[in-house]
């Protein structure tokens, strides 16, 4: 009896481990329509403006629904890391993640805080853009 109590525990400890989700590096799943911007606490749902970044000393992910969103959350609570984070975007075109320091983006769009700014993976898939311009100054236009 002993035995089958060991080889149960050990069976729901396996399994529990197997069931756990661990993303060390990349990109998070995204539960769409259920997880929430961790700046204005609006639901993501839209799959071609969504930002992540995740804390390189604790793992933590965040998310946003719009770069604006990101940048103002960098300004407010002052995050040591902005600089040196990895930070994925989607392309508003595809809805592929992309990094977002090296997409091109396009400005006076329609996103979901309306900050205006479309990214975009490769600058030869913009069409019809008045205006192209960098991560740093997408920033620079947010402050």
């Amino acid at each position: 009896m002993i035995h089958f109590r060991y080889v149960l525990l050990l069976s729901c400890v396996i399994m529990f481990l197997g069931c756990q989700k661990k993303v060390e590096q990349g990109i998070s799943e995204i539960h769409w329509d259920r997880d929430m911007c961790d700046r204005c606490v609006m639901v993501i749902s839209d799959r071609k403006h969504t930002v992540q970044l995740k804390d390189p000393a604790t793992k933590k992910v965040y998310k946003f629904d719009d770069i604006g969103c990101m940048a103002i959350w960098f300004m407010d609570e002052q995050i040591a890391f902005k600089e040196s984070v990895a930070i994925w975007v989607t392309d508003a075109q595809t809805g592929e993640w992309c990094d977002a320091r090296k997409a091109f983006y396009t400005t006076g769009n329609l996103t979901p805080m309306a900050y205006g700014f479309s990214a975009y993976k490769a600058k030869g898939s913009i069409e019809n853009a008045q205006e192209i311009i960098s991560y740093d100054e997408v920033l620079k236009r947010i402050r």
